[in-house]
């Protein structure tokens, strides 16, 4: 299937709403092409100053098209962009389900701006594929067949000339336009993906690099990508520019071809001289249909380019996929273990984790530690089925973990990381991430065994105080001590804590730990960290080796 047919079977467009949008735009540019030739023979019909019961018909069509057209061009075009808009919608919702299982072991090939970009620009750029690209082509081809056929009926000379007028017009143009917009066009979305990432990644690094110097470095870069958009932009204005002027002069010589048939047939007494004027202005309100074409012609090449970022993330088949017969989840208290795994992520060549072996019995405590870098995360990644092993099996109570659902894995465990996300919201909001229905006293009981709930209680506005964009609002430590109240809330029978004490000093971080794994209860822990501050509370220190 062509990159365009698999963008409208993403958009999900209904066969109806796209007849009516296309059936109103053929009315909307026929009847403004039927008020200008009624007009100009109106017009010439009344230079002849005969009664006026003879024009009384002709004035009220004239009428009725001046009224019609407008309506007809509004109904268009609240259909057309409701139509654009309601797919634009439609496809962003479905790259994000689409997206959504591939988080986030294979996602590490994009840059987080590019992934924004395609999401956000690219997929708006797509309006043009709808509003442009389906409906103006067709309308165009069927008004100037009638326009063409009617001149016929009233001097086949002319009809050809305006044939020929409207081919140059509607297809030659349109042609050169996009050979000339190809290599802009297409280019466009990459550099725009280029230029969000580079924003994306100056405003998150910004104070380190300001404290490292080094933010002229990464202005430079944003400049470069900056430059480059502004070059395609210019080059594509350049080509807008030479396709308009082209289509005006065509519609300029094949009118005046027109007008110029039309007097020599009234000259040779085959014409009525009031038909002259009607040929011309016909001839003149036809290019109206053709018009949007080399617009249409030129950006398709960069919508097109922008529909394949889009589809390259849309039709990415994730590696972890749920099986056809998912087996029975094992209650809780469960046994967690890895035998003999290998895992490598789908962006790296060799294993992070080879032949590893970890049991984590009911109630039980354990640490992993390691190196960075020796794969202490890729072990969360497993368990929580964000990654598959190459070798070996995960297990949960002796089921393989590719036998169940990724849905039910995930309420085994309960996840606090060192990076986990703190959305710029209400710490009720953040907190009923892990239960939308809980209760505000279950969310102060969470609170109260990460050890957070006095200073939440402190606060003017208690539940309801905003935690700015990441937390920004919080210390290290308050906001690790949310995110480990999160995973309690969860209610899961395993927790597991990577990194919890990650940029925090040794006193803060020895308290958090013990907090953390008092306020566990009866659940199996995972603690995993890289520093010594609370491992003599665990039953067993596992020490991942680092690969080799």
């Amino acid at each position: 299937m062509t990159t365009i047919g698999r963008l409208l079977e993403l958009g999900g467009l209904p066969r109806g709403r796209v007849a009516l949008s296309i059936g109103l735009g053929a009315l909307a540019l026929g009847f403004g092409v039927a008020l200008m030739t009624t007009a100009g023979y109106l017009i010439s019909r009344a230079a002849e100053q005969p009664p006026i019961l003879a024009l009384t018909t002709i004035i009220v069509v004239v009428r009725f098209l001046a009224l019609a057209r407008p309506l007809a061009r509004y109904l268009e075009r609240l259909a057309s962009h409701d139509l654009a808009l309601q797919a634009l919608g439609r496809i962003r919702s479905r790259v994000y389900e689409r997206i959504e299982p591939l988080a986030p072991a294979e996602l590490e090939a994009f840059r987080r701006g590019d992934v924004v970009s395609r999401l956000v620009g690219d997929v708006d750029a797509l309006q043009g594929l709808y509003l442009r690209g389906l409906g103006p082509p067709l309308v165009a081809l069927g008004l100037s067949v009638a326009c063409v056929v009617a001149v016929a009926v009233v001097l086949p000379v002319a009809a050809l000339a305006l044939a020929v007028g409207l081919a140059l017009g509607g297809i030659v143009v349109p042609l050169l336009a996009g050979r000339l917009g190809r290599r802009a066009g297409r280019r466009q979305a990459a550099a725009r993906g280029e230029l969000t990432a580079e924003l994306v990644e100056l405003l998150r690094g910004a104070p380190e690099l300001v404290a490292y110097g080094r933010e002229e470095e990464a202005l430079a870069r944003v400049r470069t990508a900056d430059g480059e958009l502004l070059r395609l932009g210019r080059r594509d204005a350049l080509v807008a520019g030479l396709a308009d002027a082209l289509t005006v002069l065509v519609a300029g010589l094949t009118t005046a071809a027109v007008l110029a048939l039309a007097v020599a047939s009234h000259g040779a007494g085959e014409l009525d001289r009031v038909l002259v004027a009607t040929l011309a202005l016909l001839a003149l309100s036809s290019f109206d249909a053709v018009a949007p074409l080399p617009s249409a012609a030129r950006e398709l090449s960069g919508t097109l380019a922008s529909g394949r970022r889009v589809l390259h993330l849309a039709e990415r088949v994730p590696l972890v996929a749920d099986p056809l017969e998912p087996a029975q989840l094992p209650r809780a208290p469960v046994t967690v273990a890895l035998q003999g795994v290998t895992a490598r992520y789908p962006s790296s060549i060799s294993p992070v984790l080879k032949s590893f072996d970890l049991r984590l019995e009911p109630g039980s405590r354990v640490a992993l530690v390691g190196p960075s870098g020796a794969g202490k995360t890729t072990v969360t990644n497993l368990l929580l089925r964000f990654l598959d092993p190459t070798e070996g099996r995960v297990t949960i109570d002796g089921v393989d973990l590719r036998d169940l659902r990724q849905e039910d894995v995930r309420r085994t465990f309960a996840l606090a990381g060192q990076d986990a996300h703190v959305f710029d919201s209400s710490i009720r909001e953040n907190l009923r991430l892990a239960r939308p229905a809980a209760t505000d006293a279950e969310l102060r009981g969470a609170l109260r065994r990460a050890r957070l709930d006095d200073w939440v209680e402190a606060l003017p506005d208690g539940l309801d105080t905003l935690v700015g964009e990441d937390g920004a609002s919080l210390s290290g430590g308050q906001r690790q001590r949310l995110v480990i109240a999160r995973a309690l809330l969860a209610d899961a029978p395993v927790l597991l804590l990577d990194e919890p004490t990650a940029h925090l000093d040794g006193p803060t971080a020895r308290e958090l730990v013990a907090d953390a794994l008092d306020a566990a209860d009866d659940r199996a822990v995972l603690l995993i960290t890289h520093r010594p501050e609370g491992l003599e509370l665990v039953d067993a220190v596992v020490t991942v080796p680092e690969p080799a």
